[in-house]
Formats: C-alpha cells, sequence, structure tokens
C-alpha cells in the first residue's frame, strides 16, 4: 500500500454541495480494493493559473489515500470520464518517499 494525494479540479458551474457525494461514489473504488480515504478536502472555488476547457475557475479538491499503485490508476481513469472534472493529478506525498528510502 502507497499514501497519494490527489487533486481534482471540477467545473465552476457544480453546485459545491454536492461536490463532496459525487466523489464518494468514486472514492469506493478505493475502499473495494483494500484501501482508505484519510481525508476529503473541499477548498471551494478558486481561479485557475491558465484557462482549462475556457474556464479560468475551477472547484479544488484534495484528496489523500492509501491503495495499491493500480488502484491509483482506476480511480484517476474513471475520474477522467466524467464531464465535469476538468483535471486531476495524483502525486505521493514527498514525505512519504523520504521514510521509505
Amino acid at each position: 500500500m502507497r499514501a497519494y494525494e490527489l487533486m481534482v479540479l471540477i467545473d465552476p458551474e457544480v453546485d459545491e454541495r454536492t461536490v463532496e457525494p459525487t466523489l464518494k461514489k468514486y472514492l469506493e473504488v478505493i475502499t473495494k480494493d483494500g484501501g482508505t480515504v484519510d481525508n476529503v478536502d473541499v477548498w471551494g472555488r478558486r481561479k485557475t493559473a491558465y484557462e482549462i476547457q475556457k474556464k479560468s475557475e475551477a472547484i479544488y479538491v484534495v484528496i489523500n489515500f492509501t491503495s495499491e499503485p493500480a488502484t491509483a490508476q482506476e480511480i484517476d481513469r474513471l475520474l477522467s470520464l466524467n464531464e465535469t472534472i476538468l483535471r486531476t493529478k495524483i502525486i505521493r506525498p514527498e514525505e512519504q518517499r523520504v521514510a521509505a528510502e
């Protein structure tokens, strides 16, 4: 199992109250494969550094989870299929990698 941090940028036209319940459906993939969702932090609507799909704002969500690498790839794939998701980025937090070495 590895620790991951997932940042999701969601279309700003989506109601912010529906963001977390919608993401919970996707996060079930992690728990079904034996992983854990440690934290879901909805940052809210923020300006993006550049336009994405002609939008200059997005709803930012940061999710910390632990899973197998294949599960992390699957969650990224599933999120990319959703039209309201503008971007996703999965990283392994730096302090986790240093501690493992």
